[in-house]
C-alpha cells in the first residue's frame, strides 16, 4: 500500500474518535475496535481490494463480512467472513465495503488511512 499524503481531516477525526485519551498499543488496539463496531453493520459484503500474502483473496473477489476478529496481540485490524463455505479471518485493510453507509465507508478508509500512514498500534 502506498503510503497516503496527510489529511488533516481524517488525522482529526482519528485523533479525536478512535486513539483518543489512548496510551499504549492495547488501548489504540481497543479504540480502533470500538471505533469500527460501532460504524460497521455486520455482515455486510465487501471486495477485495488486492492481494496479500497472509490472505488467499483476490482482487475483486466478493465475501461477507460477519464481525471484527478479537485478536490476542493486537497487530491489525482483521475480520471474520464467509467464504467458499467456511469461515476466515483477512486483514480489514484489503477490503473496501459494497452498498454500506458512507459512515460505515469511512470508517474503513479511515483505518486504510492509517494503514497506508505506517502508523501502528
Amino acid at each position: 500500500m502506498a503510503r497516503a499524503k496527510e489529511n488533516s481531516e481524517i488525522e482529526h477525526r482519528i485523533e479525536d474518535e478512535v486513539v483518543v485519551d489512548c496510551y499504549g498499543e492495547f488501548e489504540r488496539h481497543a479504540g480502533w475496535m470500538c471505533y469500527l463496531e460501532d460504524r460497521l453493520p455486520f455482515p455486510f459484503r465487501a471486495s477485495c481490494l488486492r492481494r496479500l500474502p497472509e490472505s488467499p483473496l483476490q482482487p475483486g473477489e466478493a465475501v461477507t463480512v460477519t464481525g471484527l476478529l478479537d485478536a490476542a496481540e493486537p497487530a491489525d485490524i482483521r475480520v471474520r467472513l464467509r467464504w467458499q463455505k467456511r469461515e476466515l479471518a483477512v486483514p480489514l485493510a484489503q477490503l473496501e465495503g459494497v452498498g454500506i453507509s458512507r459512515e460505515a465507508a469511512q470508517a474503513i478508509a479511515d483505518w486504510h488511512y492509517w494503514c497506508s500512514r505506517g502508523y501502528g498500534f
